[in-house]
């Protein structure tokens, strides 16, 4: 078997940074039934593209130095490796690889740790995975990479002083002031009584009509 596809995103501290590399490859071959079983390429489709060669700086260039976090890192890369080797090119260290499968099989001890059972696990949503495309499955790889190594977020820290380093300042001492007192002019106070004779029944006591809170 050779390669199809190759599906990369790039992550920076964390955080999906929106670059990726796509590419579809020409293998040269007739799919095997399981391959066009898995991925849903075909011969036809697969003919149109170029082989692996035009695509090789592409790849090699957005991955630089960079570790690469892979899912069943081994498998991946041999393929990758026995095409670069086709072309008399360095093969990609295994040291540099970051396996979620063996970070899940640590995390989830005898649970099922495929793609989409971590997906399932870590509610991610794999609706659009259909199919085993490379760059789709990058992506949601990403999304659960970053879930089991602590969450895309970082959490940030507020820089913390000690009190030797500055001084506790004493909070302000409150003074105590009377309460205030506000008198209504006669003619106003006289304007209240009135429309409040208008607004109740005489046997009603409004407590608006008292002296004491008509000056409050």
């Amino acid at each position: 078997d050779r390669l199809v596809e190759i599906g990369c995103v790039e992550i920076w501290d964390k955080m999906p940074t929106g670059q990726q590399f796509h590419c579809f490859i020409n293998p040269l071959r007739e799919m095997s039934d399981g391959a066009r079983e898995v991925t849903g390429y075909d011969d036809a489709f697969l003919a149109q593209f170029e082989p692996f060669d035009a695509h090789v700086q592409g790849f090699l260039d957005f991955i630089a130095d960079d570790p690469l976090v892979i899912h069943n890192a081994s498998f991946d890369l041999k393929f990758l490796n026995h095409e670069l080797s086709l072309l008399g090119l360095a093969p990609l260290a295994t040291s540099r690889s970051i396996d979620t499968l063996e970070l899940a099989r640590r995390l989830y001890p005898g649970q099922r740790n495929s793609l989409d059972a971590l997906c399932q696990r870590l509610g991610i949503d794999a609706a659009a995975r259909d199919k085993h495309g490379a760059l789709i499955d990058a992506e949601l790889l990403a999304q659960v990479y970053l879930e089991m190594s602590g969450g895309r977020q970082k959490a940030f820290q507020l820089p913390v002083q000690s009190p030797a380093a500055e001084p506790a300042l004493d909070p302000p001492k409150r003074i105590p002031r009377a309460a205030r007192v506000f008198t209504l002019p006669v003619e106003t106070r006289a304007a209240h009584l009135d429309f409040l004779k208008q607004s109740f029944s005489a046997d009603q006591s409004p407590i608006w009509a008292d002296y004491k809170s008509l000056n409050r």
